[in-house]
């Protein structure tokens, strides 16, 4: 697989990179034999960039990593996040210097490995002045302990205020765009690399689901109205559309999605996951596909009919 330069950070990256969210437990029950069998087949097919949380399972999604990548460590770049942590039962955001230092420490147990390529402020946290954050993790660059900072779920005017940030990592997908407005032009102006999470709109655009879908009640979207009730509805209508057209153009819905999100000029990487090889397969297959003017166009024609979604916070988690 190709690289790509991954803005002003110089990282040369596959422009398909492995997410691990689904591995957290926010998506009902782990396979973890399965999970490591899934991302020892996205190194197989050429894929360098891993992304993960402190945050996915608090250490689960982490160690499921490392493990699969042990002995692959210098192969590959690891980007992972921190700045969550429970209160009770409530998961709140957390950017003070303590908790980030804290956060780099497990992470790097969990990982098993000396420093992480790219570390990442899960969600800006209100409590916590930018600048705070930033340094502490400025001096954690200085050990040795990280490579590269950035930030995540930021919007433009707080990615102009986090100073040092090399990297945004927004949600991104045909059912929500709207980074287009100043996020994506703001990263382009200032060589940020742009990691896109969601390019398959949490599952909606694999193409799978139906209006008889039911989700575990241990999945997230089993309580989200982006997969309940009207708008999943009005969404479903839509996406069948769209698979009309990924079939006139040779290709899947979820092909067409990923590639549809990787030809923004602003983005440099969309974020996949996926729980089984086949699934993988056709994300990253959808790294060769080249979207035209017109085909552009035809797909902005069958989304106009579409509900917007806001997908999730950690409040609602």
């Amino acid at each position: 697989m190709d690289t790509v330069r991954l803005g002003r950070t110089e990282l040369q990256v596959s422009p398909i990179c492995y997410g691990t969210w689904q591995f957290g437990g926010d998506w009902g029950q782990v396979d973890e034999q399965a999970a490591v069998a899934a991302i020892r087949h996205a190194r197989e097919r050429g894929v360098t960039f891993f992304d993960t949380a402190q945050g996915y399972g608090f250490g689960v999604s982490e160690r499921i990593l490392g493990r699969a990548l042990e002995g692959d460590r210098d192969q590959v770049v690891i980007a992972t996040k921190g700045g969550l942590r429970m209160d009770g039962d409530r998961l709140v955001r957390d950017s003070s210097p303590a908790w980030l230092r804290q956060g780099v420490r497990s992470s790097l147990e969990a990982l098993g490995t000396d420093h992480v390529d790219l570390y990442q402020v899960h969600w800006p946290d209100p409590r916590t002045p930018f600048e705070e954050s930033a340094a502490a993790l400025r001096d954690m660059v200085d050990e040795g302990l990280i490579r590269h900072v950035g930030v995540s779920n930021f919007d433009a005017d707080q990615l102009r205020a986090f100073p040092g940030a090399e990297t945004v990592q927004p949600p991104y997908h045909l059912f929500r765009r709207d980074v287009e407005a100043e996020v994506l032009p703001y990263a382009a102006s200032d060589d940020l690399g742009v990691l896109a999470y969601g390019p398959l709109a949490h599952g909606l655009l694999g193409g799978a689901f139906d209006e008889h879908t039911v989700f575990p009640a241990d999945d997230w979207r089993a309580h989200s109205p982006d997969f309940t009730g009207d708008r999943f509805r009005r969404n479903l209508a839509v996406v069948t559309e769209l698979s009309r057209f990924a079939v006139r153009f040779g290709t899947t819905i979820g092909q067409l999605a990923v590639a549809w999100v990787l030809s923004n000029p602003a983005v440099h990487v969309a974020i996949v996951g996926a729980r089984s090889p086949r699934h993988l397969d056709e994300s990253l297959d959808a790294a060769e596909l080249t979207l035209g003017p017109d085909d552009l166009a035809e797909i902005d024609a069958i989304m106009s009919g579409a509900a917007p979604m806001a997908g999730p916070a950690p409040e609602g988690m």
